[in-house]
């Protein structure tokens, strides 16, 4: 990101926060010629890459919890401290993806509410038919971005939650014996983590059939 938008950014985020309004979040962005269908578009990008993201760090803690299979001994702790970044990093990225769909949800929101004050407002029939359908198809695109946006948002959770099990457990019990207990719950990690990548997947393509509609 460039100086010039970083700084934007920052100052629409200091605005946002001062008055706690979406109008003034808008007008800023409307004053450096980005309206609500610009913003939206840039914010679905944005939830693709977070979402990209998160599949390459929940693969890789996966990864991690897979090399429970071929642990023989060494350093425990070493282990741990691994698995609890991993851990951490999954975290902080699903953080993120629930931060940027809540975003992508309250620009659509108020987009589509004004597109349809716009076409209230608008006397010729054919155009008010016209825009009435492109509203009617852009909401019917976006609908099916964010039930899947959800869906997968909604997976990481549950497999959170196992990992911070396996982070606790070991925290808790470093020894052998707690390798061999965590060995006994890989498959179903691994299963859950599946249905993730694969969720993340359909969203992610979901969201490159909704991006071709701002082309």
């Amino acid at each position: 990101m460039s100086r010039r938008l970083s700084m934007v950014w920052l100052l629409t985020l200091l605005l946002g926060i001062v008055f706690g309004c979406q109008t003034t979040y808008y007008a800023v962005w409307e004053k450096l010629g980005k309206e609500k269908r610009h913003l939206l578009k840039d914010n679905v990008e944005k939830a693709r890459t977070e979402q990209e993201e998160a599949s390459k760090e929940f693969k890789d803690a996966l990864t991690r919890v897979k090399e429970l299979y071929g642990f023989k001994g060494g350093e425990l702790e070493d282990f741990y401290n691994r698995l609890r970044d991993d851990y951490e990093s999954c975290e902080k990225r699903a953080e993120a993806v629930k931060s940027r769909i809540d975003t992508v949800e309250q620009i659509a929101s108020d987009l589509f509410k004004e597109w349809e004050t716009e076409i209230n407002d608008m006397a010729n029939e054919t155009f008010r038919s016209k825009s009435t359908q492109s509203l009617k198809d852009t909401k019917t695109r976006y609908a099916r971005l964010n039930t899947a946006m959800v869906k997968a948002e909604s997976k990481m959770g549950p497999v959170l939650k196992q990992l911070q099990d396996y982070v606790l457990y070991l925290k808790h019990n470093l020894n052998a014996q707690a390798i061999g207990a965590l060995k006994q719950e890989v498959d179903d990690i691994e299963v859950e983590v599946d249905r993730l990548i694969k969720d993340i997947a359909k969203s992610i393509k979901e969201a490159d059939d909704f991006l071709k509609s701002f082309e």
